[in-house]
Order: C-alpha cells, then structure tokens, then sequence
C-alpha cells in the first residue's frame, strides 16, 4: 500500500471504529469518509457516487456482475427472496451467455454457474497475441443473448481489448456487457461512459490500496439483484457489515490514483521496454515477448525465455515475477498462454513480469543481469 494510503486507513481501526448504517452521532464520521471514498471511486471511473458498490475485492465485484443478471424477484414478495430468472424447467428458451476464453477464473466460475441456473454458456477465443475481435462476438449473437463478457486488459500478457467497439455491438441487440477491468485500472486511465460497459470491476491492491477490498461500477437504472443475503448494504446489492477501513483505504487509493495514472503510464512503459531490450541484447535476441504486436497494459510483460522459469526463479531469488503452476487444475497464467497457442514447453519457460510506480531503472538493470546469468547458468548445467 501506498504510505499515504495506509494513513488515512489508521483511524478507522481505532478511533472511528463503528459501523457507517448506525445512528448514533458517533457513527456520523464513518458515514461521511464512507461517502467520501465512494466519491473518489465515482471520480476515478467518471461516474456518480451511487454507481459504485463496494465489495470484498475483483472476485466478489466480478461474480456480482456476470450473476446479478440472472436473478430476479418475486413479484409482491420480499426482494430479498430470490430465485432463478431462468429456471431450468422452464419452457421459454434458455438465455445465452458470450465469455472470453482468457477472463479472470472468478468469471469463469461465475459463467459456469450460469448454467445451474439454466443459461447456455459460450467461450469466444482469442488469437496469438491475446486479443479479442468484436466480430468473434458478434458472429455469435443470438436471438437469446442476454450477456457478454470481455475483461479490458488480460493480466498475464497485457493485451487491451475492444470494449467500446464490443458494447456498441451488444447494446444494439439488447445485450448486458460486463467488464472485468481489475488488471486495467491504475495502469491505464478508465472512464466508464467513454466505455459504455454496464457492469465493470476492480479492486483497491491493484493500484496501490488494501487487500479485501474491491468496487462494482452498476450502470444507473440498471436492473441488479444481490448474490449474498443478509441485511442490505450497498443500494441493496450487497449484505454484510461494511469493511470501513478498507474501503477508506480504497477512496485514498482511488484519489492518488486519479492524480498520477496518466503521468506514470509514460514511466511505465519506459521500464518494461528497458527490461526486453535488457534481456534481448543481454540473451542474444533469444526470447519471445508474448503480445508484442498488440496495444498492452504499461506495467506488464509475458516473455518465454530459454530455459525453464522455475529454475530462473530458483537461481534468481531477488526477483519477483510470476510463472506458470504446473498442479492441475490449471493457473491463469497456463489458460492464457494455452488460449493463445502456446505448447507446454512454452508456458514452461515463460515467467509474467510487472513494474510499478517505485520500480528504478537501476532495478531493471539488476533483474536483467540476474535474469540473463540465471538463463546461462541453467543452460550449461
């Protein structure tokens, strides 16, 4: 987290320790740096206040906008009493539901569920470079689309997405678009309406906030029904005593993230090109940088290098980056790079590198000397 971040947090873990719903006058404070935080979201996204729900983190958030959709209320009962909108005896045809084949496991979860609820799922692919055509959607279409799902930037290989191109499609036949931009926002500026998206999420640590603690953009008017049940918080959408601290926290991060997004994307980018052109001239040209071709997220990089990442990692303990989990079933790094074409042997050699806002140039210098003996080392031995 962010000094500045962990600041604004400290007060509500002690002092200002009660709950924003009650009400009594001390409570008031806890209101307002509720509603001060959800402002600072709305701000970040370009939307209103009421807007944002805050949940637990990217999953919660991303779960909410792919099932919300698919439940509705019993006329004249209690709307906290739900069930399926789509049962699966039900006579009418089933509604159908358009997934990208590289979205984040907690909406592949959530679209597998779908189908317990009586809808059919279909997953579009993506080609090498990770990317996903509007017209691989669009050749999908059917009479009983009711959901389309497209994440704004892939973590693993940084690919960036069509979205506005994809909701222009959809909204034209009737058709909801969730967004899961959790990899995206804090990398790249993102404004909900020049997007279009109905749903959209993301999470506080990805941009220098708290763990637990994550926001779902609910277009307005838009009709949601909440998946965890309990007294009713967030406009209704979500139950359970509200994680004051954190949401806080994620205001901050949101405010500090508005002000330096733009300016450090720059800086970004500059520190990953430094990192490939290191390891290039450094390994004689002999790596693969995944998405090379396509317009990617400034802090991420996927590069197969010439041996196993494991052992790079093992050899080169300084280093953090992420590599490919070979327990089944498989991480998300595998599902992408498989969804792209890659063979085992590939993945097995790739690690997924990010810089942030503190990384140095002279940081980048080491890793790519560490990296490069690393890949020496293991190729002799």
């Amino acid at each position: 987290m962010a000094p500045s971040v962990m600041e604004s947090m400290q007060a509500f873990w002690s002092t200002h320790f009660m709950l924003p719903s009650q009400s009594h006058v001390h409570a008031s404070a806890v209101g307002e740096a509720v509603d001060g935080a959800r402002e600072n979201v709305s701000m970040l996204l370009g939307c209103d206040p009421f807007e944002v729900v805050f949940t637990s983190g990217g999953t919660e958030a991303n779960n909410l906008g792919v099932l919300g959709a698919a439940m509705i209320s019993h006329a004249g009962s209690d709307p906290s009493d739900l069930i399926p909108s789509y049962p699966c005896n039900c006579d009418v045809p089933p509604p159908h539901a358009l997934i990208s084949e590289i979205e984040d496991e907690s909406v592949v979860a959530a679209a597998k569920h779908l189908r317990l609820l009586g809808w059919r799922v279909d997953w579009v692919p993506c080609d090498t470079q990770g990317f996903v055509s509007v017209e691989a959607f669009a050749s999908r279409f059917e009479p009983t689309t009711r959901l389309a799902c497209l994440q704004l930037a892939n973590p693993v290989v940084g690919t960036i997405q069509p979205i506005r191109e994809l909701t222009d499609r959809c909204h034209s036949r009737g058709i909801r678009v969730h967004c899961d931009a959790t990899a995206a926002v804090g990398r790249i500026p993102v404004d909900v309406h020049e997007l279009r998206v109905d749903t959209l999420s993301l999470t506080a640590h990805k941009f220098y906030g708290p763990k637990g603690c994550g926001a779902l953009y609910v277009r307005r008017g838009l009709d949601m029904h909440p998946i965890s049940f309990g007294e009713p918080r967030e406009m209704g959408l979500r139950a359970g005593s509200e994680n004051v601290p954190g949401i806080v926290g994620f205001g901050a991060a949101a405010s500090l993230t508005a002000r330096c997004v733009e300016e450090a994307q720059g800086t970004l980018e500059e520190l990953c090109e430094r990192l490939v052109e290191g390891l290039s001239a450094t390994l004689d040209g002999r790596i693969r940088v995944f998405a090379e071709h396509a317009e990617r997220l400034p802090n991420t990089v996927a590069i197969e290098l010439t041996t196993e990442a494991k052992r790079v990692q093992k050899a080169a303990r300084q280093i953090v980056a992420a590599a490919a989990q070979s327990e089944s079933p498989p991480d998300e790094i595998t599902r992408v790079l498989r969804a792209i074409g890659c063979t085992d042997r590939q993945i097995g050699r790739t690690l997924r590198f990010s810089v942030g806002w503190t990384t140095s140039r002279e940081q980048i210098d080491r890793a790519v000397d560490l990296i490069a003996e690393a890949c020496e080392h293991a190729s002799r031995s």
